[in-house]
C-alpha cells in the first residue's frame, strides 16, 4: 500500500482508482427535504433515493465495482443446475478460505436464517462479541436466546483501544459454565462488530475464543461479512501480523472457525452471501436448507452475473490498495469531527463514521429515540441519509418495554469507491453545523411500530415542531436551496 506524500501540503486520503462511470446527483432544496421526512414517517430507510444527495445509509450492496467486476459478469453461466459460475466461486472460496464446503445464500441474513434454523432450540444460547440486527432476530425468532460478551472497554465511546470488538474471556467462561455447554447453540464472532462503530476484533482474542469453545466442544461461527475492514485492522494495528499478506492473515482467521457465513454485499462488493462449512457431515445434514429456503444448491437465490462480479471481488478484497481505502476516508472523517469536538466513535473503526448521539443530543431522552430524530436531522440539514443504530434499531422486550440500547450510533457509511473527498468534507461540515444548533433537535415518537425489526418499516414523527424550526435555522444559514 503506497503512502502517497504531498509536497506542499498535510496528506489526505487518495482515492487509488479513477472513475469511469458517474450518476448525477440530487440535492433538493430544504423545505422540500422537511416535506419528504414527513412523506417518509422520520424513518431514512423510507425515503426514496432520488431525494438524497449523500447515501450514507450502508455500505451494503451499494459498493462500486470494479472493471473487472463488471466484466466477468459477461461470462455469467445461466444454468439452474451445475452452473459453472457456481463451481467457479466455490473454488475461489476454497482457496482464500481453506474450506471445502460451501453453500450460497442471497445475502447474509439469509445464511443467518439457516443456521439458526439448524442450531437454535428453544432457550438455547447464542453467545456473541455483540449481535446484530437480523442474527439476533432470527434466533430470538426461534425462541433463543443472545449473550452479549464484548469486552466492557469496547463500549466507551471515546478511546484509542484499537480492537473494541474483543471479547471478554472470564465472562465467556462465565456464561458456557451457567448455560453449560449443551445449550449453547454456537459462539459467534462478528469481525468488524456493525452496531458498536464498525470495531474490528483482535487475531489472538479469536484465537483465545475458539480455543475455549473446543475445550467444552461448542460450534465456532464467523460473520465475516466485514472481514475485509477487520483484515486491515489487524495487520496496521496487531502486533505480529504487521508483516503478513491480507491472504495470510485471512487464511490464520478462517482456520480458527467451523463455520464462516458472509454478506457479499459487504465481502465481495456484490449481491450475495454463503455459509462456508468445514465438516462434511454437518455441510450434507444443512444443504437440504438452502433448496428449501433459497435455491438450488449452485445458486441459492443468487444472480449469477452477481456471483461471477463476487468471485473477482474476493480477489479484491484482499488487495491493501483496495481495502484501505473505506478505513482511511473513515479514519479522515472521525478526526476531523473529533477536532470539531463533534462526539464521535474513536478510534475510527470500518463501515462509516459513527456519531455518538446519547452525548450530541444528550437532551433527548432514550424512549424518543435520540439517534432517530439525529439521523433526520442530518437529512434535513444537508440531504445526507445515514442510518441509526441504537435503541430505535432494537426489539421490544416480551413484556413491551423498550430495551435501551447500549450506544445510540448514527452511522454515516462511507460504500467503497463511491464517494469523494470533497463530497467527505461536504459531510463534515454538515454534521457541524448540526452540531452546533443541537439543542434545537427534539424527539422522536411510533406512529406505527412493527413487531419484528421495526428499523426497517416504523413510521414515527416528531414529538414537537422542531423539524421546521431547524429548516428555518438552516435556511437562514444556507439560503433557500440548499
Amino acid at each position: 500500500m503506497p503512502q502517497i506524500k504531498f509536497y506542499k501540503r498535510d496528506p489526505i486520503p487518495m482515492e487509488m482508482h479513477k472513475v469511469k462511470i458517474v450518476q448525477k446527483l440530487n440535492l433538493l432544496p430544504a423545505d422540500e427535504r422537511l416535506k419528504k421526512m414527513y412523506d417518509a414517517g422520520f424513518n431514512t430507510f423510507q425515503l426514496h433515493n432520488g431525494d438524497i444527495f449523500m447515501d450514507m445509509l450502508t455500505d451494503s450492496g451499494v459498493n462500486a465495482m470494479s472493471d473487472n467486476m463488471q466484466s466477468a459478469m459477461l461470462r455469467a453461466d445461466d444454468a439452474y443446475a451445475g452452473s459453472e459460475t457456481f463451481f467457479r466461486m466455490r473454488d475461489k472460496l476454497e482457496e482464500i478460505f481453506g474450506i471445502k464446503y460451501f453453500l450460497p445464500a442471497h445475502q447474509g441474513r439469509a445464511c443467518e436464517n439457516i443456521l439458526a434454523t439448524y442450531f437454535v432450540k428453544p432457550d438455547s444460547c447464542v453467545i456473541m462479541n455483540y449481535h446484530f440486527t437480523t442474527a439476533k432476530a432470527h434466533i430470538t425468532r426461534l425462541k433463543g436466546r443472545v449473550e452479549e460478551l464484548v469486552a466492557d472497554a469496547g463500549l466507551i465511546a471515546k478511546s484509542d483501544l484499537p480492537f473494541k470488538g474483543d471479547m471478554d474471556l472470564d465472562k465467556l467462561e462465565a456464561c458456557i459454565k451457567k448455560e453449560t455447554p449443551e445449550n449453547v447453540a454456537f459462539i459467534r464472532i462478528e469481525a468488524g462488530t456493525n452496531l458498536i462503530g464498525g470495531q474490528p476484533i483482535s487475531y489472538s482474542n479469536m484465537k483465545a475464543v475458539t480455543e475455549i469453545a473446543k475445550k467444552y466442544g461448542i460450534v465456532t461461527v464467523m460473520d465475516a461479512s466485514l472481514l475485509q475492514d477487520n483484515i486491515y485492522f489487524n495487520k496496521i494495528r496487531e502486533e505480529g501480523l504487521k508483516d503478513k499478506t491480507p491472504a495470510e492473515i485471512l487464511r490464520m482467521i478462517a482456520d480458527l472457525f467451523d463455520i464462516i457465513y458472509f454478506s457479499g454485499r459487504k465481502f465481495g462488493f456484490a449481491r450475495g452471501g454463503g455459509i462456508l462449512v468445514r465438516d462434511e457431515k454437518l455441510f450434507h445434514s444443512m444443504e437440504d436448507l438452502v433448496p428449501m429456503f433459497e435455491g438450488f444448491l449452485t445458486y441459492g437465490g443468487m444472480s449469477v452475473k452477481e456471483m461471477e462480479a463476487m468471485t473477482v471481488g474476493f480477489d479484491e478484497s484482499l488487495d491493501m490498495d483496495i481495502i484501505s481505502q473505506g478505513p482511511q476516508f473513515i479514519d479522515y472523517c472521525v478526526k476531523k469531527l473529533d477536532e470539531y469536538g463533534v462526539p464521535v466513535i474513536t478510534p475510527g473503526g470500518g463501515l462509516g463514521a459513527h456519531l455518538n448521539a446519547m452525548e450530541f443530543v444528550s437532551h433527548i431522552p432514550q424512549q424518543q429515540y435520540p439517534a432517530g430524530a439525529l439521523v433526520c436531522a442530518m437529512y434535513l440539514c444537508g440531504g445526507i441519509r445515514g442510518m441509526e443504530r441504537g435503541t430505535l434499531s432494537e426489539e421490544r422486550n416480551a413484556d413491551g418495554s423498550e430495551r435501551f440500547a447500549s450506544m445510540e450510533l448514527v452511522r454515516l457509511a462511507l460504500p467503497r469507491r463511491v464517494f469523494t473527498l470533497s463530497q467527505t468534507e461536504y459531510v463534515i461540515d454538515r454534521v457541524k453545523w448540526v452540531y452546533d444548533h443541537r439543542e434545537m433537535i427534539g424527539g422522536l415518537r411510533f406512529t406505527h411500530e412493527p413487531a419484528t425489526l421495526r428499523f426497517f418499516t416504523g413510521i414515527l414523527e416528531p414529538v414537537s415542531d422542531w423539524p421546521e424550526k431547524l429548516i428555518a435555522a438552516y435556511k437562514a444559514e444556507f439560503g433557500e436551496d440548499q
